[in-house]
């Protein structure tokens, strides 16, 4: 072929050719559509397309437009923009520089959010007291989410910081796409019943847009997630995505990095009480070993061993002191009681009767016994009379009593 005589375009001649066209073609635009993947950079610019069911444009704010907005952009709204179409010469794309941006309704994929949330929180499926606790301490972990994510890696590399020595079982799922919600809730449901002694599983995958992460938003997923014996942690997107995962899960975490924060946090307390403990019983060793060796050291130096003749010999001298001791208690005690004796011995001789009978007393009695009283005897009662020396019988002539 001789393209000599040939019209030949550069990749930017073409390029600028296009955009001419483009922009003199359309100045001024309407646009209507839902958005998707709205970010905004730390310029003030943001960036993001406008959908419908068939097709997508690219579209970008400029901070001086940004800031006059009367709504906070996000993905699903359907909006209206005003603006122009421009082209991107170094990629030879072309996208609408929007300069008005209104909120004209929620789009398709909000829309449908919020109808399923709806339908799963009337049935119980977010209430609270239908979760279940995570296990204080966590040895087995479940992941689901896809292998070549960043989710993955952010989980393992938390792990392995800490060299928590878990056991981590991976299984791989799409994230994204139809074919995502099915392999998610697939796994779920595999490993509750192949793998049951997993203590936890983390569900989840890194940030991205609305229809990113829908695959969470799915019912099938949501129920699969509820009906895990297993407890489950949300860990979808970044911190301001919210998912019907998220709703469901028996606790949510804002990134995958802080689902494994939680899981080996209670581990890393136990091992830090564990460390402190230790230490303290090893302090405890050493100090009881330190005193016992210090007071070992005195024994050495006691006179008990050092010199033990010397308690041989106090020992003898103490002995002898108590033996004088007692010698001189006892006597004092055997001339106290004699001298009480006989102090005793002299009151009972006063109150003797015999003394009485010596000093010229006689004591009379009959068959019944000591006669006290004149009036208990009669004529020709028989008495026995007794004097200090002796005793004599006698016989009662008359009743004097009676007579006088």
């Amino acid at each position: 072929m001789n393209l000599e005589d040939k019209l030949v375009y550069t990749v930017s001649q073409i390029n600028g050719e296009i955009k001419t066209i483009l922009e003199d073609s359309y100045p001024a635009v309407w646009i209507t559509g839902e958005i998707s993947n709205f970010k905004t950079y730390s310029s003030g610019h943001s960036y993001f397309s406008l959908k419908d069911e068939n097709s997508q444009i690219s579209a970008i704010l400029f901070a001086g437009f940004n800031k006059n907005l009367k709504f906070i952009p996000q993905d699903g709204m359907q909006i209206v923009v005003y603006g122009k179409i421009t082209t991107y010469l170094q990629k030879g794309s072309y996208q609408v520089q929007v300069s008005f941006m209104e909120e004209t309704g929620k789009g398709t994929l909000q829309e449908a959010f919020e109808k399923l949330k709806n339908k799963l929180q009337t049935e119980g499926l977010f209430e609270i007291a239908k979760k279940k606790q995570i296990p204080f301490f966590i040895n087995k972990i479940g992941v689901v989410t896809s292998k070549d994510g960043a989710a993955l890696h952010d989980i393992l590399s938390v792990l392995n910081r800490v060299d928590s020595n878990m056991e981590v079982l991976i299984y791989p799922v799409k994230v994204q796409g139809e074919q995502a919600k099915f392999e998610i809730s697939q796994a779920i449901h595999y490993l509750n019943i192949n793998n049951k002694n997993l203590d936890v599983l983390l569900v989840g995958r890194g940030g991205g847009s609305l229809e990113d992460l829908w695959a969470f938003n799915e019912e099938i997923v949501a129920r699969a997630i509820y009906n895990s014996n297993i407890p489950v942690i949300s860990c979808v997107g970044h911190e301001v995505d919210f998912t019907i995962a998220d709703f469901v899960a028996d606790l949510r975490a804002p990134t995958p990095s802080v689902a494994a924060e939680i899981v080996i946090k209670n581990r890393m307390d136990v091992e830090d009480k564990i460390k402190s403990i230790m230490e303290r019983i090893q302090n405890s060793v050493k100090n009881t070993i330190k005193l016992a060796q210090e007071k070992l050291n005195r024994f050495k130096t006691s006179r008990a061993l050092s010199k033990p003749h010397l308690i041989y010999e106090d020992s003898i001298q103490y002995v002898d002191e108590c033996g004088e001791k007692i010698y001189k208690n006892l006597n004092e005690l055997i001339l106290s009681k004699s001298k009480k004796l006989e102090l005793n011995i002299q009151k009972l001789n006063l109150l003797s009767p015999l003394n009485l009978l010596a000093r010229g007393y006689s004591v009379c009695f009959n068959e019944k016994g000591i006669v006290k009283n004149a009036k208990n005897i009669k004529a020709d009662d028989k008495l026995s009379i007794k004097f200090s020396d002796g005793q004599v019988k006698a016989k009662i002539i008359e009743d004097i009593y009676e007579k006088k």
